[in-house]
């Protein structure tokens, strides 16, 4: 392995002497995000499957083509563009307000707190003139009139699992759909002022126009949604969409940043009622929603939601009362391939009433927020230690206050949440500019163990926002328009017992990257994590569990050079290792290479990837973003002995359409058996092939 090794490390700098490069791996214009960020949150999820906010990122795509008039945009409008933080924002609104509208973008420069950087970043997305005229047009108007886009989308895997193999003992485990992926959307936008969508997917395994899903694809979503349109009606949507409250500690849906390089962005703040697109079947909303301007410093939101949801129903006969409905678990992956899957499909119906009413002016904010969440059956949760003080029931109320307040260069902000049990959780953070090169955030979190929310989704550790201390301390040094530090440390307790830790435990974090930038041609970082937590011994053969120190840790170097304005060459190294204490120390390193195509005035254009590694388990994966078919993601896990490659074709010849391709391929030296479960494959590779239309008319 030793060899394996250093053969990678020399193929890595003989590729840096012929390539220097990486930045995210989008094409321009349709990247809503650092991937670092969606890497960071793969990581702390331990999520295997790929990342399914497909649309959670559109907007800032939809800016790339019609920007926004920066001397009109309101907070949420910059909040999201998803480049500026909170103490920017706030800094450019009173900027306006006391100089009057920008001249010209150049005068971004004169905003406090705007960097090179910064405006840079945010070049892409915006102008200082309004695209569209101030003329009110209905929504029927905007109906009529508008964009609208069609999506095809197929995928597979090309080798047969196990699942699809029909065993001769029908009543077995088995997918009873076949192994292609479908995906189909229509989208209707005008001015991203008001927009409506169709969307509907199938998952490998499911069935299609037959037995479950007689109707068609297993997952079907739409959505109406109207915002801006005038100081009264400033936000309505129906059907599916997101809301977020606060800091999440009673209701934050939709996608949610973790822990991440990008230290000064740990505060949620996303606009309340959003729409729904994509392809996550679990963490939306179904009904309708509504803010309503009262003045010019109030604005009430309401919002109803009612669905069905996946659950988990015990067996009758194991109930000591068969009278009682109830669940013990709801389950998450919005799967339904099996018997077992369509058996828990839309077991139980959630119903969802909610208000805010928000309070703001001038760099204040302050908001009292409720949700009240009601099950047609009883939550009945499995008896196991940690779940002691978890919700059960059929109902669950909880109310919070929330604030943010900017003075200077600080910005306040925080939530505290109460459940109808009466316990308390919150989280207080601060993003201060020390200087123009110096800022600095930090968030302390009390999440109680009895405290309990349904949909919560701060900034921490762990999920559930409960059975949980700690404190985020970030820090950013921009000590020249080409040196860049950025770094946290997070300490947190849980005083409880958790899944895999039967006592109480406690950890830490440490996360750092060095950028070095010249502009628009070099690229590179560095990143150091190291994370200590405690977990349940290894192989304990006493009577009693008892906690070792678990110890992960990693380097990313990384590397990109743009050649011209058509190739772009990008290079990563991981290494790093794994090791529980007592235990042997699981070792393991990753190199891949990308190159990018997009030649000026010709319709083809490819990105590929080859990338091999060499790990001693999977508790030493690496996740690595990579580039897909437009609105979706991928980060796999690459752990084990191997080699993986991907090929993505994008074509752009006919007008209003374009036709892409997709092949990807992990080899593995170390095993026979790809994968396990019904998804286990008999051989040694797993391939992928995806194809997508979209059609713009």
């Amino acid at each position: 392995m030793l060899h394996y090794r250093i053969f990678l490390t020399f193929s890595l700098l003989s590729c840096c002497l012929f390539s220097f490069g990486q930045t995210d791996t989008i094409e321009a214009g349709e990247t809503p995000i650092n991937p670092i960020i969606l890497e960071n949150f793969i990581e702390d999820t331990g999520e295997e499957t790929p990342f399914d906010f497909n649309t959670a990122f559109e907007e800032i795509q939809f800016y790339s083509k019609k920007k926004l008039d920066i001397n009109k945009a309101s907070a949420e409008d910059l909040s999201d563009l998803l480049v500026l933080n909170e103490l920017q924002i706030q800094t450019l609104l009173r900027y306006r307000q006391e100089l009057g509208n920008l001249l010209s973008l150049h005068e971004l420069q004169a905003v406090p707190g705007f960097d090179l950087e910064t405006i840079r970043n945010l070049l892409p997305f915006v102008t200082v003139k309004s695209d569209i005229d101030n003329i009110q047009l209905s929504i029927f108007e905007m109906f009529s009139s508008g964009s609208n886009e069609l999506y095809l989308r197929w995928g597979r895997f090309l080798e047969q699992q196990r699942g699809f193999i029909v065993p001769e003992d029908t009543s077995a485990n088995y997918y009873l759909g076949d192994p292609n992926r479908l995906y189909l959307r229509y989208y209707k936008n005008f001015e991203n002022k008001m927009t409506f969508g169709i969307t509907a997917e199938k998952d490998p395994g499911e069935e299609f126009f037959r037995g479950s899903n007689k109707q068609g694809f297993d997952f079907y979503s739409a959505h109406f949604y109207l915002k801006n349109y005038n100081h009264v009606l400033k936000t309505i949507a129906l059907g599916d969409y997101t809301a977020s409250m606060g800091q999440g500690l009673i209701l934050y849906s939709g996608f949610g940043r973790g822990k991440s390089a990008e230290v000064l962005k740990i505060k949620r703040n996303r606009r309340t009622i959003k729409k729904y697109s994509s392809v996550n079947e679990v963490n939306f909303l179904r009904g309708a929603a509504a803010t309503i301007g009262l003045g010019n410093h109030l604005e009430l939101t309401t919002l109803f939601s009612s669905r069905r949801r996946d659950a988990n129903l015990p067996d009758p006969t194991e109930l000591e009362d068969p009278e009682i409905e109830a669940f013990s678990s709801l389950q998450i992956t919005g799967l339904h391939r099996t018997a077992a899957e369509i058996a828990d499909e839309g077991a139980i119906r959630n119903t969802k009433f909610g208000a805010i009413l928000k309070y703001r002016k001038e760099g204040f904010k302050i908001a009292i927020n409720g949700i009240y969440d009601k099950f047609d059956r009883d939550f009945n949760r499995n008896t196991v230690p940690f779940n002691q003080f978890r919700f059960s029931g059929n109902s669950l109320l909880n109310l919070s206050l929330d604030y943010s307040w900017v003075y200077k260069n600080l910005n306040f902000f925080g939530e505290t949440a109460m459940s109808d049990n009466g316990a308390v959780a919150t989280i207080n953070g601060l993003i201060a500019a020390l200087d123009r090169k110096i800022h600095i955030s930090l968030l302390h979190r009390h999440f109680p163990v009895d405290y309990q929310a349904l949909d919560p989704n701060p900034l921490a550790e762990t999920g559930g926002a409960n059975n949980e201390n700690g404190l985020y301390m970030g820090m950013e040094i921009k000590a020249s328009n080409r040196w860049n530090f950025r770094g946290y440390f997070d300490v947190y307790r849980h005083p409880w017992l958790r899944f895999n830790a039967d006592a109480p435990s406690r950890g830490y974090e440490v996360r750092g990257i060095l950028t070095y930038k010249i502009k628009r041609k070099l690229t590179a970082f560095i990143e150091v994590r190291d994370e200590v937590k405690q977990i349940n011994t290894p192989n304990n053969e006493t009577n009693f569990d008892f906690l070792s120190q678990s110890q992960l840790f990693q380097i990313k170097m990384h590397v990109a050079y743009k050649a011209n304005k058509a190739l772009e060459l990008r290079n990563r190294l991981h290494f790093g290792y794994a090791q529980v204490e007592g235990q042997e120390r699981q070792n393991g390193v990753m190199l891949y290479q990308d190159v990018i195509y997009k030649p000026i005035g010709f319709p083809l254009s490819f990105t590929a990837r080859y990338a091999v590694f060499d790990t001693d388990a999977f508790n030493i994966r690496f996740y690595a973003y990579e580039n897909n078919l437009l609105f979706t993601q991928s980060i796999p896990p690459l752990f084990g002995r191997g080699s993986r490659y991907y090929l993505n074709l994008r074509y752009r010849g006919i007008r209003n359409l374009t036709l892409e391709a997709r092949i990807a391929q992990t080899r593995f030296n170390d095993r026979d058996v790809v994968g396990s479960g019904l998804d286990e494959i008999q051989g040694n590779k797993r391939t992928e092939v995806a194809a997508q239309i979209k059609y713009k008319f």
